[in-house]
């Protein structure tokens, strides 16, 4: 699959990070004029506020001495820097006194709050202007010319006042420069707009990587999906190590794949095994029955004939009992009900079942198991798995070099319970003859003179994985020890 942008925009990762990015930048985009309006609200009644106090401050100077100390207290402030806008006009709109040079026409002309605000010049600015052009013979401008361009607003600052009429219709205003206001708003406009900017570019080019990884980590995934698809179950799910939830799906496809490619290679032992072990026990059945049916026998020649292939029959069927119980055990499928065990009553069960054919063969059956221990499982099974590796152990020990003994312990160890099959015989020197004996039908016993069919530790092996546990077979020194490990059983 090719990495471009339609490509990547069918991933679910693109397709989120996609919703995300237009969902951040919407909140973004109402966070910039929320903060904008805000500031410019905040500003303006702060600037309000400021004018409220000056007129405050004049009103009483008016009233202490009327339009007198009213001009001297506006002269005062007028010349002072960073200076509020003053402003007094006779009736007509004549500038009497302030440091406003011209206003916007129509600003005086209403009492009270300028709805909106307004361009004016300070008092000097126009004679610079003036001075800079050339033209220095203009007369200077009332407060409401608007020939002037710059009480047009072409050029000049912008202001908010009160417009207050006194008791002698003159005319008195009190205003604030919004240069700073608008130069703070600016400021937060354009940071909060740069930031914006900055964040929906992250947020694209995150979006873009993070799908177009997401897209090769899915080609990765399909790739080796069609290779285990053409036949190679070896093949596994690439697993990169970032622990996300790619390589957690991996990890489990990858899991299930290694189950399936057991119980294919079972399936295939088994066929092999049944073409191989048991046409043997089929041929001797075919002999026999073929001896006894050729010339002239007594009664009880075709009886002997006829107890022999039932022994025989009743093997081959116990045989295909336990290799339809190992399938079922590994593949999962068994009906078997779990529940409590106690494993030391099941040792001595088995021990006790065992003890006379321990001591026909002469061997000595010793038996440990100093408590009690509980685990989550099924008696018959378990009990099963132990009755093989107990009559493993008797048969294999009787060439011991001393007295044939075995040994049956019980202990915890750790986090786990192991119950321990050690006999003292030839056991199994060779590490891979250790691990090849719970394979189905292998028997290590060159001369197979110890009946048996090879499926006993292979049973005890699929009951212990039905279990949650291991077998292990070590060396004893001399001898064999199978070990089965439980884990404990979990308390509530």
């Amino acid at each position: 699959m090719a990495l471009s942008l339609p490509a990547i925009m069918r991933t679910t990762a693109a397709r989120l990070s996609a919703l995300y990015l237009l969902l951040f930048a919407l909140c973004a985009v109402l966070l910039v004029f929320y903060m904008t309006s805000l500031s410019a609200r905040m500003l303006t009644a702060q600037t309000q506020e400021t004018i409220n106090d000056e007129v405050l401050g004049l009103a009483r100077a008016y009233q202490r001495g009327g339009l007198p100390v009213l001009v001297r207290v506006v002269e005062n402030r007028s010349r002072q820097p960073g200076a509020n806008l003053y402003l007094i006009a006779d009736a007509n709109g004549q500038i009497l006194t302030g440091n406003v040079q011209s206003l916007e026409p129509g600003v005086i002309e209403t009492e009270g709050w300028t709805t909106e605000p307004f361009s004016y010049q300070r008092f000097g600015e126009g004679e610079l202007d003036r001075l800079r052009s050339g033209a220095t013979d203009q007369p200077a401008p009332q407060a409401g010319d608007s020939s002037n361009p710059q009480s047009t607003g072409e050029k000049g600052h912008n202001a908010i006042a009160l417009v207050l009429r006194l008791p002698n219709q003159m005319i008195m205003l009190v205003g604030r420069d919004l240069g700073e206001p608008e130069r703070f708003r600016a400021v937060v406009s354009r940071a909060l707009t740069l930031a914006l900017g900055m964040m929906g570019l992250g947020g694209i080019l995150i979006w873009f990587f993070v799908g177009r990884a997401a897209l090769k980590r899915i080609d990765s995934v399909s790739d080796a999906s069609r290779r285990i698809m053409g036949g190679d179950l070896s093949g596994r799910l690439p697993v990169t190590g970032a622990g996300d939830e790619f390589d957690r799906l991996s990890e489990n496809l990858n899991s299930m794949l290694a189950r399936i490619a057991m119980l294919n290679e079972g399936l295939k032992q088994v066929s092999d095994n049944i073409a191989h072990d048991l046409k043997t026990p089929l041929t001797r059945l075919r002999n026999r029955a073929e001896a006894t049916l050729a010339g002239k026998h007594k009664t009880t020649d075709y009886r002997q004939a006829l107890e022999s292939t039932i022994a025989e029959s009743d093997q081959l069927i116990k045989t295909f009992n336990a290799i339809l119980m190992i399938s079922r055990l590994e593949a999962g499928y068994s009906s078997e009900q779990t529940g409590p065990v106690d494993l030391a009553a099941t040792v001595s069960d088995v021990v006790e079942l065992y003890e006379p054919v321990a001591e026909e063969a002469g061997v000595v059956l010793e038996t440990s198991a100093p408590e009690a221990l509980t685990i989550n499982g099924n008696r018959e099974l378990i009990g099963q798995a132990l009755s093989n590796i107990v009559d493993n152990a008797i048969k294999y020990s009787t060439d011991a070099a001393e007295t044939p003994k075995v040994r049956v312990a019980l202990e915890r160890a750790g986090g786990e319970i192991k119950l321990t099959v050690t006999d003292n015989g030839h056991g199994i020197p060779d590490d891979a003859d250790r691990a090849r004996a719970t394979e189905r039908f292998v028997r290590l016993e060159k001369s197979r003179s110890q009946p048996g069919s090879g499926l006993g530790l292979s049973l005890a092996k699929a009951i212990m994985t039905f279990h949650n546990g291991r077998l292990d077979l070590l060396p004893a020194n001399p001898g064999l020890s199978v070990v089965m490990s439980f884990p404990l059983r979990e308390t509530h």
